[in-house]
């Protein structure tokens, strides 16, 4: 247990760390990226500018910088458990960046990022997760199931964030916004030491989140946006946290469950013929009459009219606002049923 001086002396360390390295290393990747030809094009823009892609090995600098000075300070094994999960998202998805992978690589792929969860839980039992599971109004305790919940939940998130990786700025700011209920809720449930490798995320977020953002001048790719959803997913593992973490994450997991529902396999977004949404001459998002086109979180926002890419994006963050608001009336209610009452 650290003491508050420490506490805000290490988050004052690992949240520099990683905002600065992703703040100044980003501008040399759109470069290096652009002059070797890994660009890809902007599909709503006028002229579809192209895009450097992918800013995954960036992202992945900032955070595993900030958690290996994170673990040399606290030789916690938590912090350790999600720096390796992250590791292996990110990975999953640079391979998938690097060349075209059948649908299901990535959902089978991001089960060995929930291995270091489980296995240095099993070297240093109780310190990276609990057999519990936090529930709204108490505690399920499952030992048994618990470790099989984990290599749900790990895929489940990373493939949530890069599912709604469809317009600019959208996984990055909903990372952001998820991830500030997401840390409230660690600080109840979890421990001090996951509690600070959780900040590396959020500043690591909104660094990358200045050159996401409408007009992105980067893109995270695959690499980008899995190793944001897998650390979230491990973060709320360690953390005590699963319910508060999928709360938070409603948009982007009904995002997912609309596309796989309608779709009825697990295919690539890119092997998708019938697009959800077309594009106007004014550049507008439409909602696609075509039946065999995927029901998506995108396509029902533009249902009703016509809307531009920086409208959606804003509308799909009021979403995520206000699931993190119910998040936090969430934990209000744990801590009085877990914590006060008990």
């Amino acid at each position: 247990m650290l003491d508050v001086v420490n506490l805000l002396i290490y988050g004052a360390i690992v949240s520099a760390i990683s905002f600065f390295v992703i703040l100044f290393l980003t501008p040399a990747a759109i470069r290096s990226l652009a002059a070797k030809g890994k660009t890809v094009p902007d599909a709503h823009k006028q002229d579809k500018p192209l895009i450097p892609r992918p800013a995954g090995p960036v992202i992945m600098a900032g955070i595993a910088t900030a958690e290996i000075v994170l673990y040399l300070l606290t030789m916690n094994a938590a912090v350790l458990a999600v720096l390796l999960a992250t590791a292996i998202a990110f990975a999953v998805g640079y391979i998938d960046d690097s060349r075209v992978m059948p649908g299901w690589f990535k959902p089978v792929a991001l089960l060995a990022a929930a291995v270091p969860l489980v296995a240095l839980n099993f070297l240093y039992p109780g310190e990276v997760h609990s057999d519990s599971l936090n529930l709204i109004f108490g505690r399920a305790f499952i030992p048994l199931l618990y470790i099989p919940l984990i290599f749900v939940i790990m895929p489940i998130t990373g493939n949530t964030i890069n599912s709604i990786d469809v317009l600019n700025g959208v996984a990055s700011g909903f990372i952001i916004i998820a991830t500030i209920p997401l840390l409230a809720s660690i600080a109840i449930f979890g421990s001090h030491e996951v509690f600070l490798a959780a900040l590396p995320l959020l500043f690591a977020a909104i660094a990358f989140y200045k050159y996401h953002k409408f007009p992105s001048r980067i893109f995270p790719g695959d690499s980008g946006t899995l190793l944001l959803g897998a650390m979230y997913g491990a973060l709320a593992i360690a953390g005590s946290s699963e319910i508060i973490g999928v709360i938070a994450l409603l948009p982007a997991v009904m995002n997912s469950f609309l596309f796989l529902a309608s779709v009825k396999r697990i295919v690539e977004h890119r092997q998708v013929k019938a697009r959800p949404t077309v594009l106007l001459d004014d550049y507008k998002l439409a909602a696609s009459t075509d039946s065999a086109a995927p029901a998506t979180l995108v396509r029902l926002i533009v249902a009703d009219r016509p809307l531009g890419e920086k409208e959606v994006g804003y509308k799909i963050f009021k979403l995520a606002a206000f699931t993190a608001l119910l998040a936090f009336v969430s934990i209000a209610i744990q801590y009085y049923v877990v914590i006060v009452r008990l």
